[in-house]
């Protein structure tokens, strides 16, 4: 009843049927208690979103599964503190942390939120140790800051531990099924489920592979019990003996050794029978190997090493058991050409590694391969040309005669010989195909990565470069076009990054990451239907997503409506606590309304989310500059012109800070850098002028007044600020005419009273226009 009810829960959650889980595995803690079924049932709240109720059900227990799982609660329920001592047990300083990479990435996390920078990147470098396809601890230290190259990260040293991983657990994997195959665990008729399929059977031999994501070996026990059930023919009891049909490990068939086999020699035997096992195995599609480099070279040369080894001890005492055999059947009608030992065989498995092209093999080669006890097949002649008439005659000779000289206790020993190469040359297959695997992932990864990495540095073009170096396939996902986008924003080339936005959303409409990036973008490009269409698509996807609500906020702040952008802000805050960027734009919309106050304190939230987050440190350098606290105002510059170096922006405010500290040397070389880093920005232009003009460098302000109103003709500043210059010169006359032209170009109301000021007080000289 107990295997029943646990086997129930689980097809459960795997169909999303959380409830019904909820309640079977509530009868099963009831009926048989114990801290393995607490676990299962922490599980299914925890799949519910129901983390107090896991929370509570593993208070107190000791296991490293349940210490994971209630970290996991209360890292949910915002308990970082309990989920540590979870993870990290102050009465077991040397303990383990639970569940390997996994539980080092959620201790990173933690440590991460409660700002403690060095101990999270080394919790997230030892997950990418122990799992180098955990690309979210990657992501963590991209956006700390602290990530390394992506080609140090997944490169070889990456694969070849990826693959000594594997060849360490291939032994454990093997007791488990042998210990599913002596009875202990119940097979599925036992328990009245009449599909032996492969998903049944893998559940009832890999409950212990299951429980662990990503273990390399759940499907490669459950493939031999797969075999081994399918060629029982009758119902299995509680207790079975193990049958002695070859049992292929690996769950992928080796490369044949032959080609071209006529079609009676695979249909000798029945269904069921081992020798049609054996020949399927053997006839099994050969899948070419490439050379693509060094990095599958070194990969492939560890595991033909390991392999050599595997193979060099069975060789030499299967060698001299089938010369006796050969020597014993050199009467019969086939012809004897050589036989197939282990030394032969898997210099033939390993030469289709080694040799770029060798998808092709003789079809005069020889095989001997034993089947089961008291009949083997003798060398078979593969010849295209040979009647089948001729091979039938053959075969039934070679067995006789097999037969009758073949001892009992030789043949046991035949058997696990034979046994033992099937699951070599498996496993030598499916060595070379994971390693095949782990490289292809390992380029992506690298490449993903790396332009992931560039981009958290603000190295935004390069960034685009390395994505461009993806497959169509690859960079047409939402997830690419997202950070294109993203990119493309920090270069503050709005257009494109709509472009790049907008395909994204085509490509994965139900996915809303970067979108809060997206709105701010139209925000930018005063597209105010745009905005408005977006958010209402994200609010008919996720109204529980806090992109959703930050696209709303967006649009009633673009329409200057700021209280209301204000509670959406907040709405998207209380979805989503440790979205740094809605916190941001709180700040932005108090700092609007001028509750200064309270934009510090937003700024400061999103700044204990990411410290990296430079729009936080920039809001507060904006709040400073208002309030005239130039030296704060200066720091906080400072440290987002540090996080992000390229930012023509941040260049811009930093010395405009500087120029009113009165360090007006340092400020016009920063004007300087700001405009060399995007010429199409205007603003650092018009502070130089600025500078310029409190200098009393009248003419070089003129002059680059000259060449901006070429960039922004439409801009009234740029005249107005002409228009003071040529005042200054005693130009009266191009003053009022540059004045005029500063109010028929529709400036804002504080705009229009300055320069209406300014034009009273035209023929008033500016020693006495200082005292007014």
């Amino acid at each position: 009843m107990e295997t029943l009810l646990v086997e129930c829960v689980q097809s459960n959650l795997r169909l999303f049927m959380h409830r019904n889980a909820i309640f079977l595995c509530e009868r099963l803690c009831a009926e048989f208690p114990s801290e393995l079924n607490l676990q299962l049932l922490a599980s299914c709240y925890l799949h519910n979103n129901q983390a107090y109720c896991a929370y509570h059900i593993l208070k107190g227990t000791q296991m490293a599964q349940s210490r994971y799982l209630f970290a996991i609660s209360c890292f949910q329920m915002d308990l970082l503190r309990e989920a540590e001592a979870a993870l990290c047990p102050a009465n077991e300083p040397n303990a383990e942390v639970p569940n390997g990479a996994a539980g080092h990435y959620l201790l990173g996390l933690i440590y991460r939120y409660t700002d403690r920078r060095e101990s999270a990147v080394d919790h997230f470098m030892q997950a990418l140790s122990i799992d180098p396809f955990l690309w979210v601890a990657y992501e963590e230290l991209c956006i700390l800051g602290a990530a390394e190259e992506a080609n140090g990260v997944f490169g070889v040293a990456a694969a070849l531990r990826f693959q000594q991983q594997n060849l360490h657990s291939e032994p454990s994997s093997r007791n488990l099924q042998t210990g599913s195959e002596d009875g202990s665990v119940p097979s599925s008729r036992t328990l009245g489920l009449d599909d032996t399929s492969l998903k049944q059977v893998k559940q009832l031999h890999g409950n212990n592979l299951r429980d662990i994501p990503g273990h390399p070996h759940g499907a490669v026990v459950a493939a031999g019990a797969a075999i081994q059930t399918a060629n029982s023919g009758h119902n299995v009891s509680l207790y079975n003996t193990p049958s002695p049909v070859p049992v292929q490990l690996s769950g992928v068939a080796p490369p044949p050794l032959c080609r071209n086999v006529p079609p009676n020699l695979s249909t000798q035997g029945g269904e069921g029978s081992p020798r049609s096992t054996v020949n399927a195995v053997m006839q099994a599609p050969r899948r070419k190997f490439m050379d693509e480099g060094k990095l599958r070279k070194a990969c492939l040369n560890v595991l033909l090493q390991v392999s050599g080894r595997l193979f060099s001890d069975s060789a030499p005492r299967r060698s001299t058991r089938l010369a006796g055999e050969a020597a014993a059947n050199s009467n019969s009608n086939a012809p004897q050409i050589g036989g197939n030992g282990t030394n032969h065989s898997s210099t033939k498995f390993l030469g289709t590694f080694r040799e770029r092209d060798s998808s092709k093999v003789s079809s005069a080669t020889f095989r001997s391969v034993t089947v089961r006890k008291g009949q083997s097949w003798a060398t078979e002649s593969l010849d295209e040309g040979r009647r089948p008439e001729a091979l039938d005659d053959a075969r039934s000779d070679n067995t006789a005669t097999t037969s009758s000289t073949t001892s009992a206790s030789g043949d046991d020993r035949s058997f696990e010989r034979e046994r033992t190469n099937m699951q070599m040359c498996g496993a030598l297959t499916h060595g070379s195909r994971v390693t095949g695997g782990v490289l292809e992932l390992l380029g992506l990864l690298r490449t993903l990565g790396e332009g992931y990495r560039l981009s958290c540095m603000y190295r935004c073009q390069e960034a685009l470069e390395v994505y461009l170096k993806l497959s169509h396939r690859q960079y047409n996902t939402g997830w690419v076009l997202s950070q294109v986008g993203k990119a493309y924003f920090e270069l503050v080339d709005y257009f494109e990054a709509d472009r790049a936005f907008s395909l994204a959303r085509r490509a994965s409409p139900y996915t809303l990451e970067g979108m809060d990036i997206h709105s701010t973008v139209l925000f930018h490009l005063k597209e105010e239907m745009k905005l408005s269409y977006l958010a209402q698509e994200l609010i008919s996807t996720d109204r529980l997503s806090p992109q959703s609500w930050c696209a709303i906020g967006n649009c009633y702040s673009l329409q200057k409506d700021h209280e209301t952008a204000l509670k959406n802000f907040q709405r998207a805050v209380h979805l989503d606590s440790r979205f740094a960027y809605a916190h941001t734009l709180c700040g932005h919309e108090y700092t609007a309304l001028e509750d200064y106050e309270n934009g510090i304190k937003c700024y400061q939230s999103a700044l204990r989310i990411d410290a990296r987050h430079y729009n936080a440190w920039y809001g507060l350098g904006m709040v400073y500059l208002r309030q005239e606290k130039c030296e704060f105002a200066e720091h906080h510059f400072r440290k987002a012109f540090q996080i992000n170096p390229r930012s023509s922006v941040l260049m811009c405010y930093l010395g405009m800070a500087l120029h009113a500290l009165k360090r007006n040397k340092e400020a016009l070389e920063m004007m300087e850098k700001a405009i060399l880093a995007d010429k199409k920005n205007p603003l650092p232009m018009y502070q130089k002028a600025n500078i310029l003009l409190s200098l009393e460098k009248l003419d070089e302000a003129l002059k680059v007044l000259e060449e901006l109103k070429e960039y922004v003709p439409r801009e009234s500043s740029v005249w107005a600020l002409m228009g003071k210059i040529y005042k200054r010169l005693g130009m009266h006359e191009k003053a009022m005419f540059h004045f005029g032209l500063a109010l028929d170009l529709k400036p804002s109301a504080a705009d229009v009273a300055t320069i209406k000021s300014a034009i009273e007080k035209l023929h008033v000289p500016e020693e006495i226009e200082d005292n007014l």
